[in-house]
């Protein structure tokens, strides 16, 4: 298995674990503050990698290298899982979800920027596929219920969110300098506890977390240990070799991962109805990723002094 087809695998995988985390928050986004959540989430996350982190050569040095970096990278990533959260408490699921489907277009506009991509007039057509297709399941195909859509407060801190999201795709990316994966990805969850932590005193929030009913720590342990551990480390190693346009993209594929895990796991029919906007954001996905891998290709500089390791990076 070559390492790209490795890469696309491994994000469809942290898109899947995704898509379960949302019973998860559903279950424990009342047991405490919004900012309290993440913290928790993020130190059991990184107590969780640290073991791996140990074993390695020289880890503290390694660290210490990469921290500058993860800073950045979990800033953006701390950044969305705090306005996700925050938007909550002032606005719905169905607007969230809504305003999330714009993250993959965000990303594509910030790879223009810097990553010198070109974003084509089809391109821009599938992204409105995939955020159509997306809408539709998020409405259940009620398009009264669609039109009834209105904006507040907490969807313009959510929007803040989005553009966090297209931030953390494009760092992991922009400054990756060829780190050992794990050394990196713990950087990334120790600065999501920085962030947070920073965030508690600033806000002046009060953890509570003696007040946590851990009859729902499952449903903490798989926010922390699958949703943010292993996505984390998933979207970083896949991001060494993808470009973020094809991370970002499999966020189209949320709908139909939902329905599967409706299906597969709750014994759970999906309507008919449903299957038109899953099938439309799943095809955008499949079409975003053939028209990213054409752009590589037709981007390779092709010349024969070259060998084909250097042809490789260069359409990184």
């Amino acid at each position: 298995m070559n390492n790209e087809l490795k890469a696309h695998l491994q994000v469809v995988l942290a898109t899947l674990i995704v898509a379960g985390s949302f019973i998860a928050t559903a279950n424990i986004s009342d047991q405490l503050h919004p900012i309290s959540l993440n913290l928790m989430r993020f130190c059991i996350a990184t107590l969780a990698l640290a073991p791996f982190v140990l074993f390695k050569k020289n880890p503290l040095k390694k660290l210490i290298r990469v921290m500058p970096r993860s800073l950045v990278i979990s800033f953006f990533y701390s950044g969305y899982f705090a306005c996700h959260f925050i938007s909550m408490l002032s606005t719905s699921a169905l607007n969230v979800g809504s305003l999330f489907t714009l993250t993959p277009l965000i990303t594509a506009l910030l790879s223009i920027f810097f990553f010198k991509q070109k974003l084509t007039v089809t391109s821009l057509f599938i992204y409105l596929l995939g955020m159509m297709g997306t809408i539709w399941v998020i409405f259940e195909g009620n398009y009264q219920l669609l039109s009834q859509l209105a904006l507040n407060k907490g969807d313009l801190i959510f929007s803040l969110g989005v553009l966090f999201m297209g931030g953390f795709t494009i760092s992991m990316k922009l400054l990756y300098r060829g780190d050992d994966v794990t050394i990196m990805t713990f950087g990334n969850l120790l600065g999501g506890v920085i962030w947070m932590f920073i965030a508690a005193l600033v806000l002046g929030v009060s953890l509570n977390w003696q007040s946590f009913d851990y009859q729902y720590f499952p449903s903490m342990a798989y926010l922390a240990l699958a949703a943010t551990f292993i996505t984390s480390y998933l979207y970083q190693k896949a991001s060494t070799v993808l470009k973020p346009i094809n991370v970002s993209a499999y966020i189209y594929l949320n709908p139909l991962c939902v329905a599967l895990m409706a299906i597969v796991v709750f014994k759970e029919s999906v309507a008919p109805i449903i299957w038109i906007g899953i099938g439309a954001s799943t095809l955008a996905t499949l079409i975003l990723q053939y028209l990213a891998n054409k752009n590589v290709a037709l981007t390779t500089p092709d010349k024969s002094t070259k060998t084909n390791k250097e042809a490789v990076i260069t359409t990184k």
